[in-house]
This record gives structure tokens, C-alpha cells and sequence, in this order.
């Protein structure tokens, strides 16, 4: 269709549709967009709930001085220290180890453990008619039977009141579910005596389940019917063994024969998409280097069990393995990337405004505990802060690209200004920045301040 005209337009014609252009070239009636692609780093990132874990140690002890930067300090107490006499838990000890892992930037795992070689149960256990039985051969050593109703009623509230305190504590990161069997590994090998049945170990299992509700719990890969419980109410596993190509047998070890089974046979290969994954090393690496084990194997199958959390007891890295180990801690756990910002040049205060970010986690897994995603607006002229949090749940962040569209409401009593704009993912708890992405510019209080707007 082809429009002429034979008059010429009227000047308030010509003078209006001039006005509207240039409204339109000004950018009063569009928004313009201001973009950031940070620059991504190969840095090794320390981040909560993931990585090495220092054992009966923390950062900066002496027998750390050739081992990864710890976020987690791993701990395990037998019984018979933690309640040495009935109802006389040893809270205060358990508080010192939390103040000192929060003093050297981490956080507390632990198992409760009943069992090893000798008796770990309290003598007052024994003595208040817990029906138990001696090792064979070893009749000064006693074990309790876990069936019993005695024992079940005391442990049960022992797990209980450990949780009172701290579950979902600031300062705990994860909690193993052990009580059963030699060191808490749920098997009575070299002992005499049976496992508990198996409505016995879901009661167990349940003194956890019923009493962490907001801490995540990690159960033992070992036993089958254990393992298939607990991950089908939300647990993750760990295995005690890894590394072990064939320390036990030569027909036999745990990276080829009997994980993977184990978690065929449990259902629980997706169970790391909303709980950890964690590993502790068969004797350590030093081991595996004598032992001339492939170390790229090793963590390769880690990796493809999307582990999170690797307890190497504290002992030395060989000195050639560190590059392989550094590239290692690049991949479990999550690691987030932050490859696009893109948000208004310009908003005006008591209004909405949208900022989009995508990300990418390059790690194995997702992040399992709850840090707030949040924005920063900071004022050029004076400094004043104001942070806005959103309501992303980083939790469902799996490995992969992530696409998320915050819509944050511009506080109305923000004066006009120009304001740098700030990202930050903050701690649960002292709602300050915690988790660092894999990219440049990260401010000395934890804040990625990225680009700048104005507020009207």
C-alpha cells in the first residue's frame, strides 16, 4: 500500500512528529540496557560445603602445612567422649571445636560412632543391662547389641539432644549418620557379631531424620537396604574407600567393584542433585602414589559420582600430584561463573526494575545450602549501601548454564544518584557476602561490583 500527498503537512504537524523522534533518540520512551561479561579466573575457591576437609585439624595447624585450604573441618567422636556420664553431654567441647573452625573460615562435619577395636559405648551403657557381646577372643572388649530396646532408647536421645543444639547451626556444615558398627561405617567386621536387621537400621537412621531436619546427613554407602532408606528421604552418601584399586585383594577393590553396584542397587545415582556427595580417601594419597594407582581414575570417577566434600585426612599431597590435585578442586562442588549481566542504565526509585544474569556452574554438583542471591546498590558520591535479596534458590543450580530474571524492587526513599551496583551470594546467617565466583573483581568485603546506574 503506497500513501502520497498532495498538500504539505501543517507546520504543527512537521513540529510534533519532530518532538516525538526526538523523545525517541533521547531514550525517554525506551530503556536503555547496560551489559557486563566479567572476566572469568582459574582460581582455586575455598567456598562453603565443598572441597578438601581438614581431619581433627583445621586450617593453619602445623600438620596442614602440605594440604588444600579447608572450608569444612571433619570430626569424629566416639559415645563414650561425647557422654561420659549418662545425660552429661560434652557441649562445651563441642562449642570450642565450633569457635575455632568459624576463627580459621570454617565449618563442622561430625559422626557419632559407638564401636572400633575395643569398647566405645560408656561403661554406664553397659552397666544399665544393654544386652551386648565381646569380641571373639577379646573378652575385655564389649559391643552393645543395636537391637536392643535399652540401647535404642539412649542413643536415640543422645541424637536428639545433639541436634537440639545444632541443627542447622551457622557453624555446621554436614552431619554423618554413623552410630552402627566399627568407627560408624555400618559393618561389624572381625567382631562376631550380626548387623542389626533391617527395621532396626531404619529406626536408627530415622533418630537422624527425625531430628536434623535442616542440616544435610550423609549416609554410608555400605548396605544396601540402609543406603536406599536414607537417600529416599532426602540423604546424600559418602564412601569411606576411595582411591582403593586393590589394597584388600587383587580380585577385588572399591572403585571398580562395588560402588557403583552400590548405588545401582540402592537407587541412588541422582541422589547428589539435592544432597552431598562426600569421599574419604582409603589411607591416603602419599599410599596411592607407592602403590602406583592412577590418580586421573581416581577422580575421574569422583567427579562422575559428582563428589563435593573429600576428607584426605589431613596428610601431605605429594609434591608432584598438586597440579593434578588444584585442577581436582577447580571441578567438585560447584563453582559458579557469572558470564552475563545486563540491567537498566537508569531506574527510578518505588518502581520495579529487572536485572538479568546468567551463570554457568562448571563444578560436579550443586550448592546444598541456602545462600541468598543478592544486589547491591552503593553510592558514588558517599558510600551508603542498601542491599536488596532475591528469592533464587541457588540449591537447584545444577552443573550447566543458568538463566535467572531478578525482579527487584527499587527502595522509594533511595536518593537520586548515580550508585554502583553490586552482586553477591551472603551467608545464611551474618547475611554478608560468603560464596566467591569464578571471575574478577571481587571487592575485599566480598562484593562483585560490576557496573554502575542511576537512580531518578
Amino acid at each position: 500500500m503506497v500513501f502520497s500527498l498532495s498538500k504539505p503537512l501543517p507546520l504543527f504537524l512537521i513540529l510534533a512528529c519532530a518532538f516525538i523522534l526526538s523523545l525517541l533518540g533521547s531514550g525517554c520512551w525506551q530503556t536503555k540496557t547496560v551489559v557486563v561479561e566479567p572476566v572469568e579466573t582459574d582460581d582455586v575457591l575455598v567456598n562453603p560445603g565443598m572441597g578438601f576437609t581438614t581431619f581433627h585439624s583445621f586450617n593453619g595447624d602445623e600438620r596442614n602445612r602440605n594440604y588444600p585450604e579447608s572450608s569444612i573441618a571433619y570430626f569424629r567422636w566416639y559415645w563414650d567422649e561425647l557422654e561420659r556420664a549418662e545425660g552429661e553431654i560434652a557441649f562445651g567441647m563441642i562449642d570450642s571445636i565450633l569457635a575455632l573452625a568459624r576463627e580459621r573460615g570454617q565449618k563442622l562435619a561430625f559422626r557419632v560412632m559407638c564401636q572400633n577395636g575395643r569398647m566405645r559405648a560408656p561403661q554406664w551403657l553397659k552397666d544399665s543391662g544393654v544386652k551386648g557381646e565381646p569380641y571373639p577372643g577379646d573378652p575385655k572388649n564389649w559391643q552393645p547389641h543395636y537391637d536392643d530396646p535399652v540401647f535404642l532408647e539412649k542413643h536415640g536421645r543422645l541424637i536428639s539432644a545433639l541436634a537440639e543444639r545444632y541443627d542447622g547451626h551457622p557453624d555446621v556444615d554436614h552431619v554423618d549418620i554413623g552410630s552402627v558398627g566399627r568407627w560408624g561405617e555400618w559393618h561389624t567386621s572381625d567382631t562376631g557379631m550380626k548387623m542389626p536387621s533391617d527395621e532396626v537400621k531404619e529406626a536408627i537412621i530415622d533418630f537422624y531424620l527425625q531430628n536434623f531436619s535442616k542440616t544435610p546427613l550423609v549416609m554410608l554407602i555400605g548396605g544396601e537396604y540402609g543406603l536406599a532408606y536414607a537417600v529416599e528421604n532426602g540423604c546424600g552418601w559418602r564412601a569411606d574407600c576411595l582411591g582403593d584399586m586393590g589394597g584388600f585383594s587383587d580380585k577385588w577393590n572399591h572403585m571398580k567393584d562395588y560402588y557403583q553396584q552400590a548405588l545401582d542397587a540402592a537407587g541412588a545415582n541422582d541422589s547428589w542433585k539435592r544432597a552431598p556427595v562426600v569421599f574419604e580417601t582409603c589411607w591416603t594419597m602419599q599410599f596411592w602414589k607407592e602403590k602406583g594407582w592412577d590418580l586421573d581414575y581416581i577422580f575421574s570417577e569422583a567427579l562422575r559420582w559428582h563428589v563435593s566434600v573429600l576428607n584426605d585426612k589431613s596428610s601431605p599431597i605429594p609434591d608432584e600430584w598438586w597440579p593434578k590435585v588444584r585442577d581436582f578442586e577447580k571441578r567438585m562442588g560447584y563453582r559458579f561463573v557469572l558470564k552475563r549481566l545486563a540491567h537498566p542504565l537508569k531506574v527510578k526509585a518505588g518502581e520495579e526494575m529487572v536485572i538479568e544474569t546468567e551463570w554457568e556452574n562448571k563444578g560436579a554438583a550443586p550448592c546444598y545450602l541456602k545462600h541468598p542471591l543478592a544486589f547491591e546498590f552503593r553510592s558514588t558520591q558517599n558510600g551508603t549501601s542498601l542491599v536488596v535479596e532475591t528469592a533464587e534458590d541457588i540449591t537447584g543450580w545444577l552443573p550447566g548454564q543458568v538463566h535467572v530474571r531478578s525482579e527487584i524492587a527499587v527502595p522509594g526513599d533511595l536518593p537520586a544518584g548515580e550508585y554502583a551496583l553490586g552482586l553477591a551470594m551472603l551467608d545464611p546467617s551474618s547475611r554478608k557476602p560468603r560464596i566467591k565466583f569464578a571471575i574478577q573483581d571481587r571487592a575485599e568485603d566480598g562484593w562483585y561490583r560490576l557496573s554502575k546506574i542511576k537512580v531518578k
